[in-house]
């Protein structure tokens, strides 16, 4: 039977307008971090949202939290798709939201077209994909698929000295957490619906990108102690500081990602603490964080090698101790070919323009792949825009790519 799907453009758009609006900073800016007061108005919003669609609502000890429109046949596999919507401080209102709010529009697109679909279609929202509060992305998926364990996660502590357990208890998440590992099998595909966050749909004027692979991210915290002092009197002969031996370290970073000969290694230092941060103190203490990030696990793992050497070289030479704590280090996925194949297919059929693509930012769907078959979607960001307040996709983009992602959800689900 083909299905006549209609995609509520306008609704959708107002609905990424509300969402944005519950946020810790001013528009148009969004700042939503995990278990805050103001992720936990947004996520009773969203449930709200699925609830009015005549979706079941269920959340798991962690908060990740499954709306399921129930197929014909309750024991097969479910069908999944969906994003997050937690945003780091001074982001932007698409970055994982276009792929929650799109696959709940693309669920009731499909309910109003009457298709009866086999499998259930669940809409799936995860916890902390960002790594703003506890130092790891991807939370909720990690702890899905198994490649964290509870009691790593019950070690997660943020700045503030608070706990993972502590929060989500105070959140009222009482299950253990033990129970969030989801069984090989509970999805038979998931597929999710994401901007780009890069140039090349926006520069190729192509306005969908079919994933094929998805980059491997690694990240660390290096902390340099050196010896702090008066800055007017401490010679500089007799100086050990520590921020100029991380300044050597992040250049020696940048340097070694440049070197590999492939564009898709990257690295990038973006948090500096420097102690004690007075302007007349020779700095005692530094810490940074190094997010490496490649399509190549060998040439990413040879990166952090590389990274190692330059920690070793700059203590030696600046007489400071430096140290590495390793937060992960993950494998790249390959996306699952029905999916590829299922995705491409809907773009042909309503003759759609589309691009073979690497995910070089990673998503909850790397995890989701090693317990499902999984597949990403990618539609346009203007100028590859994300993680900042401008970051864009329009309207057509976005209700196009919702379309894209009813249809694979039919095909999949029949």
């Amino acid at each position: 039977m083909s299905l006549s799907l209609q995609i509520d453009s306008a609704r959708l758009a107002s609905e990424i307008e509300t969402l944005a609006l519950i946020s810790d900073a001013q528009p148009p800016a969004v700042t939503r971090v995990v278990f805050t007061p103001t992720d936990m108005r947004a996520r009773a919003w969203l449930i709200g949202r699925c609830e009015s669609a005549g979706l079941t609502i269920r959340q798991d000890a962690v908060g990740n939290v499954f709306a399921r429109w129930q197929g014909s046949d309750p024991a097969a596999s479910a069908i999944g798709t969906g994003s997050h919507i937690d945003a780091i401080p001074n982001a932007g209102r698409y970055d994982g939201v276009v792929g929650v709010l799109g696959g709940l529009e693309a669920i009731r697109a499909l309910r109003r077209a009457a298709l009866r679909p086999r499998h259930s279609i669940e809409l799936l929202m995860f916890t902390s994909e960002e790594p703003t509060r506890f130092g790891i992305g991807c939370l909720g998926s990690r702890l899905l698929s198994g490649a964290l364990s509870p009691e790593a996660a019950r070690g997660l502590i943020d700045k503030d000295g608070e706990s993972l357990e502590q929060v989500r208890l105070n959140a009222g998440l009482d299950q253990e957490l033990e129970s969030v590992r989801l069984p090989q099998g509970y999805y038979r595909a998931f597929v999710e619906l994401h901007i780009e966050q890069g140039p090349v749909l926006d520069r190729e004027r192509v306005p969908l990108g079919v994933v094929t692979r998805i980059a491997a991210p690694a990240s660390a915290r290096i902390t340099i102690e050196g010896a702090g002092g008066h800055a007017g009197g401490v010679l500089m002969p007799d100086r050990h500081d520590a921020l100029c031996a991380a300044a050597e370290l992040v250049l020696a970073i940048e340097y070694a990602a440049r070197s590999t000969g492939s564009v898709d290694t990257v690295a990038t230092v973006g948090i500096c603490e420097v102690f004690p941060g007075a302007v007349n103190s020779i700095p005692s203490r530094v810490r940074i964080s190094v997010d490496a990030r490649d399509t190549d696990l060998a040439r990413r793992d040879g990166l952090l090698q590389a990274v190692e050497t330059a920690a070793h070289q700059v203590s030696e030479r600046r007489a400071v101790g430096i140290t590495t704590e390793q937060l992960n280090a993950d494998a790249p996925a390959e996306c699952a070919l029905a999916i590829v194949e299922a995705l491409s297919a809907a773009c042909r059929k309503h003759e759609q323009k589309f691009l073979p693509i690497i995910s070089r930012a990673y998503h909850d769907t790397l995890f989701i792949s090693r317990i499902a078959p999984a597949g990403m979607l990618f539609i346009p960001c203007r100028g590859g825009y994300s993680h900042r307040p401008d970051e864009y996709a329009s309207v057509e983009d976005i209700g196009r790519g919702t379309l894209m992602l009813a249809e694979t959800l039919a095909s999949l689900s029949a």
